[in-house]
């Protein structure tokens, strides 16, 4: 069986518009700024209402701790988990640009 590996580069390239349109700030080009940038959009969807917004904070959590796993294979289980939670970002922000007029 194979599997597929995401890396942090996967992770940022996926989500850092999205997400750096929801933050109000450029797009993320690094693990700590994607982090920094999820937490604030995970609260602004919430404040708007949008289902998921739970998900993002947690992968948040999940890509600060791949962003220190020493263990490869730990690194690449979180931030596996981290892409799972993330799938519904750009349904999300679609959503959350209908709401403020971007």
């Amino acid at each position: 069986m194979t599997t597929t590996t995401i890396t942090v580069a996967d992770m940022v390239r996926r989500y850092a518009d999205d997400i750096g349109f929801v933050a109000e700030e450029s797009p993320a080009v690094d693990l700590d700024s994607l982090v920094d940038q999820l937490g604030v959009a995970a609260d602004q969807y919430e404040t708007a209402g949008i289902t998921g917004h739970e998900d993002i904070a947690a992968a948040a959590v999940l890509l600060a701790e791949a962003g220190r796993a020493e263990d490869p294979a730990a690194r690449d289980l979180l931030l596996k988990r981290a892409d799972v939670l993330c799938w519904e970002i750009e349904d999300m922000t679609s959503e959350y640009r209908t709401m403020v007029g971007g």
